[in-house]
């Protein structure tokens, strides 16, 4: 291995073997079956990528991807079923917070237990312990058991040690956001020392704002399989696709709409997005909402947008008896249900007119993100006017989730988009 690579997986292949019954396990293990009485799961499947020193990696992938399967076999948490890793560079790995602690000692004495299993020696653990437990800031809770502790004050303590010893080569696996957000703030401000130091660092994170904004270059997983290594734009891109399971596609142009019958064969609009299975639905359904897409600057249809591009809210309905002036909407809620912007089509200025019994229209209303990087809920409606009487036709409460990804967040629900001058 050339001296100026930290980290090289080669040909990684891990397997599980998956019994249905535990009695086949035992068999197995005492060499009394003649044939496997097992399945083979492959949770990583030749995997070969490397980490250069001084680079910063982020590893992507859908739930069930491998992600931490390779980061454990990294760490040597895990042996891998075939292949190999080789390491130069002293490791912190971030996998599972607190996983070294021992319940019955104190916050002290499990900080010289995890940097003692990290490989450190007393005398360095003393040299950083003042930096750990200012970075902990759990005031005197460091000389109670951690079995008193909050899950907060538990992980802040597990962050403190693994982020404080100076290693040379840092393994995240999904903890940097942990505890409150003040205490969010200070581990992003020491991710960002380890990068301006020059450290070697490789993470995984679902988190794409965090993907872009540090890493320079990111790896995409998607079932066992290594899909892509590239700049992070592309392989987000190439996420956006896994997880409505289009990774073949070309784009949302490519996405035939089935005709009113549902005679053809090929998959709807709403097919490629992650849907929420229990959503609210109500209405006469006088007019029908058939059909509904996010789609991305690209062309992608899929449930994720980039922050600050143009993006189009699709819905497609279809009249079941003659309707005037149907009125088409959407609606963007936060994980709590409170509404935070949406339109539709009366308010933009639209008369819908006359649809007769089978008429379908696609309404489309195209815009820019200025919402902040997080996750949001989003509701359809299609309504109408008898004479004063409002009806609702169709309504889809919190049918579909969309991330917004960012790497510059501002206070509250939405950018201002503000630019700066000092004179």
């Amino acid at each position: 291995m050339s001296n100026d690579i930290a980290i090289r997986v080669d040909d990684v292949t891990k397997i599980y073997k998956l019994y249905e019954r535990n009695r086949d396990r035992l068999r197995d293990s005492l060499g009394l079956t003649r044939k496997p009485r097992y399945k083979e799961h492959y949770a990583l499947h030749n995997i070969s990528f490397d980490v250069h020193k001084g680079e910063c990696i982020g590893i992507i992938g859908t739930n069930g991807a491998g992600k931490s399967t390779i980061l454990k076999i990294i760490t040597g948490v895990l042996a891998p079923s075939s292949g190999k890793v080789e390491i130069d560079g002293r490791i912190s790995a971030l996998l599972e917070l607190g996983a070294g602690f021992n319940m019955e000692y104190t916050g002290i004495e499990n900080v010289y237990l995890n940097g003692t299993m990290i490989g450190f020696t007393k005398e360095e653990i003393d040299a950083k312990l003042d930096s750990i437990l200012e970075f902990a800031d759990i005031g005197d809770f460091v000389n109670q058991p951690v079995k008193t502790y909050s899950s907060g004050m538990f992980v802040r303590l597990a962050f403190a040690v693994a982020i404080n010893i100076d290693p040379e080569i840092l393994i995240v696996d999904e903890a940097l956001s942990v505890g409150d957000v003040f205490f969010q703030a200070k581990c992003f401000k020491k991710f960002e020392e380890f990068k301006e130091n020059g450290k070697t660092i490789l993470f995984v994170s679902h988190d794409l704002g965090s993907i872009r904004k540090y890493c320079d270059r990111a790896i995409l997983l998607d079932k066992g399989r290594m899909i892509g290594d590239d700049e992070p734009p592309k392989i987000i891109d190439l996420y956006k696709k896994a997880l409505v399971g289009q990774l073949d596609d070309e784009g949302s142009d490519n996405i035939p709409v089935k005709n009113a019958d549902n005679s053809a064969s090929e998959h709807t609009w709403k097919e490629s997005l992650v849907a929420n299975p229990s959503l609210e639905e109500y209405g006469d359904k006088e007019i029908e909402i058939i059909d509904y897409a996010i789609i991305d600057e690209s062309g992608n249809c899929g449930n994720t947008i980039s922050k600050g591009e143009l993006f189009e809210i699709k819905i497609k309905i279809r009249a079941n008896e003659m309707i005037q002036s149907p009125i088409v909407a959407f609606t963007i809620k936060d994980l709590k249900g409170t509404d935070i912007t949406g339109t539709n089509t009366t308010y933009e200025g639209i008369d819908m007119g006359v649809l007769n019994p089978g008429d379908e229209r696609t309404v489309t209303f195209r815009q820019q993100m200025n919402l902040q990087g997080r996750q949001y809920l989003v509701s359809f409606g299609c309504t109408r006017f008898n004479g004063n009487e409002f009806k609702v036709c169709h309504r889809l409460y919190d049918a579909i989730n969309i991330e917004v990804i960012s790497d510059k967040n501002t206070e509250g629900f939405y950018d201002m988009n503000s630019k700066v001058t000092i004179e």
